[in-house]
Parts: structure tokens; sequence; C-alpha cells
């Protein structure tokens, strides 16, 4: 590919950028066509939700969880002992 080709090619992606920008300002006066069409349909769909916050354990919470893990552990233990 030469440097002309290469040269052409950001032009047409130049040129396709600012018609997206344009379309997403609401100043585009006619009908996309081709990969515009594609990149507005997708432009104007409505967003999807956002994702929920990550719930954050507290040291405290955690803390807890591993006795109650440690004693659990510990009466699996003592039951298989006894057997």
């Amino acid at each position: 590919m030469g440097v002309s080709e290469i040269l052409a090619s950001v032009d047409r992606e130049i040129a396709l950028l600012k018609q997206v920008r344009a379309l997403l300002v609401g100043t585009a006066a006619t009908v996309p066509t081709g990969k515009l069409a594609e990149v507005s349909k997708a432009a104007t769909k409505p967003a999807k939700k956002a994702a929920k916050k990550k719930r954050r354990l507290s040291p405290e919470g955690r803390k807890r969880i591993a006795d109650a893990v440690r004693r659990r552990w510990e009466a699996q233990r003592k039951a298989k002992a006894s057997k």
C-alpha cells in the first residue's frame, strides 16, 4: 500500500467521522447510507441500563465470613474424626 493510498484511506475515514459527528450533533440534513447508516443506527439505539455497582465487603464482614467458614471446617473435621 502506497502513501497515496494510505492518505486517501485516512481522508475517507475523516469524512465519515465528520458525518457521524454531524449526525450526533443533529446538523445533518441528508439521510445516511452505507457505513454511515450503520453508525447512525447504533448511535440512535437507546443505551443499555447501567450495570449495578459492585458491592464491596467491609473488612469486618470479611472477618465474620472467614470465622464462620473456619468454624464450619472445624465441625466437619470433628464429625469426620468421630466416625
